[in-house]
């Protein structure tokens, strides 16, 4: 059974859909409209680049959470010292 990338002409949306020969034509998940258009899917393609930006990625959105934790901490410990004071 093989997964499939597709377009709806309708909406726009795009989607991957499981096609069972004996299902037929999938249908939007957002519109359920029929009017699809089948994209060439990728394959799955490892290397070390994109294994190393993938990593990094990684390293800078985990980065910009931990900032943001810390902004929040340092407000809400602002905020009991202005409380107790």
């Amino acid at each position: 059974m093989p997964l499939y990338d597709f377009h709806c002409r309708s909406c726009a949306h795009r989607f991957e859909a499981l096609v069972r020969p004996e299902q037929g034509a999938p249908e939007c998940p957002a519109c359920h409209g029929r009017d699809l258009e089948k994209l060439s899917s990728g394959f799955a393609v490892s290397s070390a680049e994109k294994t190393q930006a993938a990593a990094a990625k990684k390293r800078k959105k985990e980065a910009a959470v931990a900032r943001r934790d810390n902004i929040a901490m340092d407000i809400e410990a602002e905020k009991h010292r202005l409380e107790d004071h």
